[in-house]
């Protein structure tokens, strides 16, 4: 294990740099997963990180160190840092004290949809991004496209709404969705507000992409347009329409349930 003290390091700047900076993580193709559900899911479901970095408060955890030991035994690196210098770097309140630094994956299309997906064309909010990721993974869902202006997956935020979710989905960023929805071997759904057809009414057990808009615009017109069925979400109460991320919630379970009838 490694102690680093002083603000000047090189190696804790980059650090700095990564926690809060979006154009620096994409730029140096790297991310950090902040706390331990996140490093517990990395190291369960993908491997080991390019780095591990504890607070020296957090060596006093239990499960702190139940992750640092797993990787000392397998000589992977682990950077130990003072509160000060550590709370400088994590964006999470009354957190623990764990995070890994990973390598941010990169995926490019290269087959038409062929099984269940979701579909999302300028989700902004980060949280957004994140709960449907990890509805989409909570219903079987395997694989996730996102348009150009679509939340960044691998950010904090997102990171963290998800709840690991990522680490189970094929993450497809800066997508085409035009031609993944021309090209779909499957049918393609996308939720309106202005749809007749009632999502109830659809028959959802063959594999579907799920096309979601964005919170205040919706689905673009052109993708609208060519899906095989734009449907509604009906409701009762006074509201104008549901969060994007508690319809994509009921989308996924109404198929779910549709799958086990």
């Amino acid at each position: 294990m490694k102690t680093i003290t002083s603000r000047d390091n090189a190696q804790y700047k980059e650090l700095v740099k990564l926690a809060g900076s979006q154009q620096a993580r994409r730029k140096a193709g790297r991310t950090l997963l902040d706390g331990v559900h996140l490093c517990q899911s990395f190291l369960q479901l993908r491997g080991l990180p390019e780095q591990c970095v504890v607070s020296e408060s957090s060596l006093q955890n239990p499960e702190v160190m139940d992750i640092i030991g797993q990787l000392e035994a397998q000589h992977a690196h682990v950077l130990a840092l003072p509160d000060a210098l550590y709370n400088g770097i994590s964006q999470v309140e009354h957190g623990v004290g764990v995070m890994f630094l990973i390598a941010t994956p990169e995926r490019a299309v290269t087959a038409p949809v062929s099984v269940s997906a979701v579909l999302l064309d300028g989700v902004q909010d980060p949280g957004n991004v994140g709960s449907i990721l990890r509805s989409a993974a909570a219903a079987g869902i395997k694989q996730v496209y996102c348009s150009a202006g679509t939340a960044f997956c691998w950010s904090p935020k997102v990171l963290r709404a998800a709840m690991g979710a990522h680490f189970v989905l094929d993450i497809f960023e800066n997508v085409d969705l035009a031609e993944l929805v021309r090209s779909a071997k499957v049918q393609t759904l996308a939720t309106s507000g202005y749809a007749t057809q009632r999502l109830y009414d659809v028959d959802l057990r063959p594999p579907t992409a799920w096309l979601f808009g964005h919170e205040g615009q919706g689905v673009a017109d052109d993708l609208l347009s060519m899906a095989t069925h734009q449907v509604v979400i009906p409701h009762l109460g006074q509201v104008e329409s549901l969060n994007v991320a508690a319809c994509a919630a009921v989308c996924f379970f109404e198929q779910v349930r549709q799958n086990q009838a």
